[in-house]
Parts: structure tokens; sequence; C-alpha cells
């Protein structure tokens, strides 16, 4: 299993929220490239970069020039995503340096979009599957759906997907530990790499989610907080 350092986008900061409340904003690095060093500085090889404000509002693009500078400014690969509901900003991504995109809402709610792009880019789209106590929720965890998650998985078994990533909201930023049984569950069911994000607080998280068959974890607070040694995670999780 890698560990993915997260740096989630806030009106061109770099911010850390706790159970995904936009009122509840724990961490904030005003210049994302700061984090962005310190990560690529202490081993990691992978870094995970969200557009929060673009997940729960359409044609919000605020943090665009941000994402571009960030993926420009580095040469580890980079995960993207955050309100990517179009093929045209799909391509952007890839255009501007992404190595797998981050595909959530839309791609949930419509299957043959997901179809499309996952054909022109096998293997390097990630759909991003936000659950809160086994329902999945989209709009930037703000609109709790009938979805259950292992009929998603399910469905999704049927695409050319790079990944699943699996946020367990209910625990996302609480760093009281990682939904180990959501993820055992998902990882029995997917046909493709599953990602674990949510409550990881520590080495024995880490090791735990590794044997409940995440392929890869993303790590936000305790990373930003300093609960977990960067370089020792960096090291013993790594490709």
């Amino acid at each position: 299993m890698i560990a993915i350092p997260a740096i989630d986008l806030r009106d061109g900061a770099c911010v850390q929220l706790v159970g995904g409340s936009f009122d509840k904003e724990r961490v904030r690095i005003a210049d994302p490239r700061r984090a962005l060093d310190q990560w690529e500085f202490a081993g990691f090889q992978r870094v995970h970069i969200v557009d929060l404000d673009a997940a729960v509002a359409d044609n919000h693009d605020d943090n665009r020039n941000v994402i571009d500078d960030l993926l420009s400014a580095t040469s580890i690969a980079a995960q993207v995503g955050g309100g990517v509901r179009s093929s045209e900003r799909v391509d952007e991504l890839f255009g501007a340096g992404a190595y797998q995109v981050i595909v959530g809402t839309r791609a949930i709610e419509d299957p043959a979009w997901l179809e499309s792009v996952a054909t022109r880019y096998p293997g390097r789209i990630i759909v991003a599957a936000d659950v809160r106590e086994r329902q999945i929720v989209t709009h930037g965890w703000a609109t709790t759906t009938s979805l259950d998650i292992t009929d998603t998985v399910e469905r999704l078994n049927a695409f050319a997907l790079g990944g699943l990533l699996v946020t367990a909201v209910h625990v996302e930023g609480r760093m009281n530990g990682p939904d180990l049984k959501l993820v055992e569950m998902v990882a029995d069911r997917a046909a493709f790499p599953v990602i674990a994000s949510g409550g990881i607080a520590s080495i024995k998280h880490l090791r735990l989610l590794d044997f409940a068959g995440a392929a890869a974890s993303v790590i936000g607070m305790a990373l930003y907080t300093g609960t977990l040694n960067a370089r020792a995670v960096a090291e013993e999780f790594s490709e």
C-alpha cells in the first residue's frame, strides 16, 4: 500500500476540514505550494489534489490556476479532482499534467459519461465514492443519496478504472481511525485498486488498511497537524 498526502483547496488556500464540514476548518495554509514542497521533500511519490470549492459549486473555477501551478511545480504523480463533471475538464487536467483524474458526482449519476471518459483514459480515471454510514453522498458531501456503496462498486466493476477512492465522511478529519470494515467490504468486491481516506492518525491505522486490502491511502489532517511523521510514512508506504 502507498500513502498519498492530500492538498485540499479552498479559496486558493490549502485546508483541512473536520467531518467534511466547511464550518469546521482546522488547518489553512495560504500558499498550497508550501504543502506540496513539504510532502515532496518528505519523500512521497504521489499527491492528492482536490478543489473543494468546485466540488460544491458548479462552474466554480477560482482554484484552477492554483491547480495548474501545482501540477507544473512537481515531478511526482498527482491525482486531481473536485467538481470534475465534464469531459473537457478531464482533458484539461490531463493536459496540465495530472497523472490521474478523480471524478465523483457525475460519475455516480451518469454511467454513460463515466464509460466514455474511462474508455478514453483506461486506468487513469479514479471514481470518488464519498460514503456516510454506507450511503453515497454527492455534491461535496452535501447530498445523501439512496445508493449503497456495495451496489455502487458492483456497477463500477464494468469500467476500466484506475481506482476507487472511498472516503468515509463520518470519520474524515477526526483522526479516530479509519472505517476498516467499509474498506475491507469494498476491497473484497472491487475489480480495481481501492484508495482509502478518512480517520487515519497512526502508522497502525495504515498497516490495518493495508491488511484490509487498500492499495493506497490518502492522508490529510494527521500529516498537517504532525500527528504522523511524514518521513516515516513516506518511507514505509511507498511504491
